[in-house]
């Protein structure tokens, strides 16, 4: 595929879907490219057609936004305007200097080994984020599961991940978690949150001035208080136990310092442990690309430009702010992107509103940022023999043996000594684990393509990419 589209957006979600409108209302042709098969991302998952939900609406928030975009999504795929490129992985973008244009390779289809090239102007890459996992004793156990995994079996294939489940560690996705998994006939036998209710309210004075985000906070709150769900705050799990699969957890209360306190541990029987410690940007295509980073996050301008010429980013990959966010973010992207492409300069009045919106929605997240953070003291109570990078099978004690015994201080140097980080995922589950075990900054590894690409793919590019 060598057609030249104006634009291509990268990643379906909130961000990317209203970029992708923005842009294609004033007069872009933009290609659309998702690794789903649906648009929506993680926040507006859909149900696949042949499950024949009768009320999706039931497992979502916000449904009148998601209609709103789903609907001009339609319109413009009905005039050409947009196309939607599903189950497309892109693995590379690239900029050519000469052109200033640029090549945005993907694999299609679920084995991922025809390859498709895209030819754009310039590029909106909106690949939002991907969740922080921690590791404890039985966390490999069948049964454990990320947050946003149980959310995507529930949202995604209408499955419950088990019958009785614990939701644990911190952050707003808990909640929504925890409800829907109660409202779809769960037992969730308690929301175990690590966070301190007293650092909440030192920020009150902040959360309070977005009365939308207190609203959706009391209404999942009370869908809690509903389904008679025990919210277990400045608490955390400390250890999975089970033989063949998940049976019970281990939860203990944690002091001011974030440490577990002696003599509080109890436990509770479950077969499933939805479990996350909030997200990290996902920056691997923005790093291909040469964008800076501002700690784990491509850094963007006012007008949510990257220092690349012709990138844009929006969304997650920016920073972790959720979908409010994110629209807010892609929306202004989609305007900027279209003005310059027709050689106009952009009017910043045009996206005030919006831009009013990612500033304070932005203040509201450095909130809940400050409060919603993994315990200091995590890092202490994994045991030497715990795996932490699953796909090496390395454990907690060799990583420390390379930070401690053989002097690594980054993460790369851990990953040549030990091999955590060289699998299938490159680091994405276990590098969170290996710099809070180590002390090593958390700095994104460079790499040249964003996923795993077949050898045959790379020999049919044409010599010039």
């Amino acid at each position: 595929m060598t057609e030249r589209p104006h634009l291509a957006v990268i990643g379906a979600g909130p961000a990317g879907l209203a970029g992708a409108l923005a842009a294609a209302a004033r007069g872009v042709h933009v290609t659309l490219l998702d690794a789903a098969d649906q648009a929506g991302g993680q926040f507006y998952r859909q149900p696949a057609p042949a499950l024949g939900a009768r009320r999706p609406q039931a497992l979502h928030h916000q449904w009148r936004t998601w209609e709103r975009l789903r609907d001009g999504l339609d319109r413009h795929l009905a005039t050409g305007r947009i196309r939607h490129l599903t189950d497309h992985h892109v693995w590379c973008a690239q900029r050519d200097p000469a052109s200033a244009s640029f090549s945005v390779h993907a694999l299609r289809g679920p084995a991922q080994e025809e390859g498709v090239t895209v030819r754009a102007d310039a590029v909106l890459i909106a690949t939002g984020g991907y969740e922080r996992a921690l590791p404890f004793p039985g966390w490999t156990l069948p049964g454990v599961v990320t947050a946003g995994g149980a959310q995507a079996m529930l949202k995604g294939r209408l499955v419950l991940p088990g019958r009785t489940a614990v939701v644990a560690g911190t952050g707003p996705l808990l909640l929504p978690v925890a409800t829907g998994l109660a409202a779809a006939g769960a037992r969730v036998a308690a929301l175990v949150e690590s966070a301190d209710p007293g650092a909440v309210l030192r920020r009150a004075p902040v959360l309070a001035a977005h009365p939308d985000k207190l609203a959706e906070g009391a209404w999942y709150a009370a869908r809690l208080l509903r389904h008679g769900v025990p919210l277990v705050p400045r608490h955390a799990v400390v250890e999975a136990h089970g033989t063949d699969r998940l049976a019970a957890v281990t939860v203990a209360a944690l002091d001011r310092d974030g440490r577990t306190t002696p003599g509080s541990a109890r436990r509770i029987p479950c077969d499933t442990l939805a479990v996350g410690h909030g997200m990290l940007p996902h920056t691997d295509l923005a790093e291909t690309l040469g964008c800076t980073l501002s700690g784990t996050a491509v850094r963007v301008d006012d007008e949510q430009r990257t220092d690349v010429p012709g990138v844009w980013a929006a969304g997650e990959t920016t920073g972790i702010g959720g979908a409010a966010l994110a629209l807010a973010e892609g929306h202004i992207a989609g305007r900027s992107i279209a003005a310059r492409l027709h050689g106009t300069t952009p009017d910043p009045r045009r996206w005030s509103a919006a831009a009013r919106a990612r500033t304070r929605l932005r203040h509201f997240v450095a909130a809940l940022d400050a409060v919603c953070v993994p315990p200091a003291g995590w890092a202490d109570t994994v045991p030497d023999d715990t795996v932490v990078c699953r796909c090496e099978e390395v454990t907690a004690g060799e990583i420390r043996t390379a930070a401690g015994t053989l002097g690594a201080s980054d993460l790369r140097t851990v990953k040549l000594l030990t091999r955590a980080g060289m699998g299938w995922c490159q680091g994405r589950m276990c590098a969170p684990a290996v710099a809070g075990l180590t002390g090593c900054p958390l700095a994104p590894g460079r790499r040249p393509f964003a996923r795993p690409v077949p050898l045959g793919v790379l020999a049919a590019l044409p010599d010039p990419d």
